[in-house]
């Protein structure tokens, strides 16, 4: 495991308010002893170690190891610099990001997730990576390690449960279903998860916050299901109609009506909607959800980097622009139009007026 010792010390040292020379005349070294320290490039000498760890008041497996703290801080830059490549789409830039942290902290399993959800998405084939199929393969084996290692060590319950949930995940998409089944069976039941029996032991002043997070948790859970069964091939296509508008007629009721913080997901549900129109020849109505996903993919990238809805339902939201994540560098607008209205549905439609002011409003 990598020693930290030197970031100890100059954190330490910093928050002690001296300098690298006034500490090397307390220990009684060099001044040039301490910047190595610092840098990394040698450690103190091992009976030294109880002298600089009794006059910073930790302990020498504090100092030689990693302070709590400065860990904590660390890590959150290593992820907050994730998250912002993540919500641009820069993928690669996520997996160096993740691999650099793990570098620095071998055992940290919230950067461990990161980089197995950044090895994962490299793969999606809804980005636009060239190269997503080969690294399907290339990654395929780091993803379980990691996947299992995360399942068998790690003591949050979160990051294990959403790790095993994505290990399963790569075993299907890998073709290994039967593995990934096994794997799904072994994650708890929604039915007894603490979010649906807490609200037994709340305070009167935390049923509402708990109330709104639930429902819209839930209502997402309702709204994917949805949408699987809309875009599958288990009903007809006026089925899938009468069921992907029943996610737009949920997003008015939980959202009072108002236009939704998720505009990706607004314009993909009026292109979906509108493809369904186009394969039943109904031309008018595939015109018009297509013009309402382009304002909506057009509203989408170019939205505030926060903005604040609210609903009675689901009480204040905060929507940040960094929050959102993808695989794609390209805006929701270059998005639409160089790949899905290339969609063949689409193609009876091209030479239409309607068609031609849509491709406007996504410029």
């Amino acid at each position: 495991m990598k020693l930290h010792i030197g970031n100890s010390i100059k954190y330490l040292r910093k928050e002690k308010d001296i300098t690298q020379e006034e500490l090397a005349d307390i220990l009684g070294v060099s001044y040039q002893s301490v910047s190595r320290w610092e840098t990394g490039a040698c450690y103190p000498d091992m009976e030294l170690l109880p002298v600089i760890s009794d006059f910073f008041g930790v302990t020498v497996d504090q100092l030689l190891g990693v302070n709590e703290k400065i860990e904590r801080e660390k890590v959150t830059q290593y992820l907050f610099r994730f998250q912002e490549a993540i919500s641009q789409g820069k993928v690669y830039d996520c997996i160096a990001i993740a691999r650099e942290g793990i570098a620095e902290y071998p055992n940290n399993f919230a950067l461990l997730n990161k980089l197995m959800y950044a090895l994962f998405i490299a793969g999606d084939d809804d980005g636009n990576i060239p190269e997503w199929k080969e690294n399907l393969e290339k990654y395929d084996a780091e993803i379980t390690a990691l996947g299992e290692r995360i399942m068998k060590y790690c003591p949050d319950q979160n990051i294990r449960l959403e790790a095993t949930a994505r290990l399963a995940f790569n075993h299907c998409e890998m073709g290994r279903k039967e593995k990934g089944r096994r794997i799904y069976e072994s994650l708890p039941s929604a039915e007894f998860c603490k979010e649906n029996q807490m609200w037994w032991s709340l305070t009167d002043n935390e049923k509402l916050p708990y109330l709104r997070k639930k429902i819209k948790r839930d209502y997402e859970a309702l709204r994917s299901s949805i949408w699987l069964l809309a875009n599958s091939s288990c009903i007809s296509d006026e089925q899938s109609i009468v069921a992907i508008n029943k996610v737009w007629e949920l997003e008015k009721i939980v959202y009072d009506n108002a236009i939704t913080p998720d505009g990706w997901g607004a314009a993909k549900l009026q292109l979906d909607i509108a493809k369904l129109f186009a394969r039943l020849d109904n031309n008018l109505a595939a015109l018009e959800h297509l013009k309402i996903g382009a304002t909506a993919a057009r509203l989408f990238d170019r939205r505030p980097e926060e903005q604040t809805f609210s609903s009675i339902l689901l009480g204040d939201i905060t929507a940040r622009k960094i929050d959102f994540e993808t695989s794609d560098t390209r805006t929701l607008c270059e998005i639409m139009r160089d790949k899905w209205l290339l969609s063949p549905e689409f193609d009876k439609l091209r030479d239409t007026d309607e068609f031609k002011e849509i491709i406007e409003i996504l410029y």
